[in-house]
């Protein structure tokens, strides 16, 4: 590895570190004073909330690696053009091609190290920060799966068997109803459940109510039934555990459990998909980065070449949320969905660059 290649890898990496701490300040800070007064409300000390914001920080990293990623080498770049370093290099007979090992070899490590963060340190963190604010904050009593939920309310105690936080609906519902003896006095049970205007809507129902009289149970049925429970999709999609909490082994094993009693599990095998399209953004935009700032018409300024860049990482953002959604909707296969702004994102990539000199 040449002197120059050792060189932009230490700048690009001392830039990534100022501007993620920069921006991990201010994310942590917005998040803080946003939520610190649900903790006080909850009677939890200030350590227990910062150890909260302590967990949900990789999470965080993860979010926002790519766009640091992309301001750092746009920074770094930038920086050598405004010292008229890269015409002195390109004087001294050096093309633009020089600059593409090391910017690859910082991808790829971003990528790596991406992808273990995302894969096994994020499920760990965000769960546990989500137990905090299950538990101790909203003082929910509940199981962390979005299948086989369990949910223990004041003489009562829910059942569900699968949540699909896309379209907010359940399936395999049971609502057990208590006296002060503990003894079953009202049962609920549904096929499937919708959430309209703030109300539960169950659908094929068989309702089971104790006869206090002849301490017998009286059995009715009903297609449609509005039921009141104080639980929203917001309180599920909480308690339920998300795809970014599993790791990809735990993933593919939950797919294949939906799939097996018959649910429909594409929304999920998008997410499996994206696990592994996602962490390669970090090349495509390390050579987003150095193109733009490499071009003979940005080099008017760093400021015009961060915000052509933020540009760019904005769009691409735009595209692969939409390209997800449809793959959600079952309108483009998985790989598909999880892919395709990625290939179309690498392509602008290596067209920018190649036209760079």
């Amino acid at each position: 590895m040449s002197i120059l290649d050792r060189y932009l890898i230490k700048e690009i990496l001392k830039h990534f570190g100022i501007v993620l701490s920069a921006v991990i300040v201010i994310y942590l800070a917005v998040d803080f004073f946003e939520n610190i007064d649900k903790f006080m409300e909850a009677g939890l000390s200030i350590s227990r909330a910062l150890k909260f914001f302590q967990l949900k920080l990789p999470l965080i990293i993860v979010q926002i690696t790519p766009v640091v990623i992309l301001l750092a080498v746009l920074i770094t770049f930038g920086l050598m053009n405004k010292n008229n370093e890269i015409i002195a290099l390109k004087s001294g007979g050096m093309s633009v091609y020089h600059f593409l090992k090391p910017i690859l070899v910082l991808g790829f490590l971003f990528t790596i190290g991406y992808f273990i963060l995302a894969e096994i340190v994020v499920p760990l963190t965000i769960s546990k920060a989500n137990e905090i604010w299950r538990v101790e904050v909203k003082k929910l009593t509940v199981t962390t799966e979005r299948k086989n939920i369990w949910i223990k309310g004041h003489r009562s105690i829910t059942y569900i068997s699968y949540f699909h936080p896309q379209d907010q609906s359940l399936s395999g519902i049971t609502l057990n109803y208590f006296d002060q003896q503990f003894r079953l006095i009202r049962r609920v049970d549904a096929a499937k459940g919708k959430y309209q205007n703030k109300h539960w809507i169950f659908y094929d129902v068989m309702e089971q109510k104790l006869n206090k009289q002849n301490e017998s149970y009286e059995i009715s049925f009903a297609d449609e039934q509005v039921e009141e429970i104080d639980l929203s999709p917001e309180d599920l999609k909480r308690v339920a555990k998300k795809s970014e909490e599993m790791s990809i082994k735990e993933l593919y094993r939950y797919i294949q459990d939906v799939e097996s009693e018959g649910y429909d599990a594409t929304p999920y095998r998008v997410d499996l998909q994206a696990k592994f399209a996602i962490p390669f953004s970090c090349i495509i935009v390390c050579i987003i980065g150095a193109s733009i700032t490499l071009r003979k018409t940005t080099r008017e300024g760093l400021s015009m070449s961060i915000t052509y860049g933020i540009v760019v990482i904005f769009l691409y953002w735009i595209t692969q949320s939409f390209c997800i959604s449809l793959g959600y909707g079952g309108m483009l296969p998985p790989y598909v969905a999880a892919w395709i702004a990625n290939f179309i994102f690498a392509c602008f990539a290596v067209f920018n660059f190649l036209n760079a000199d």
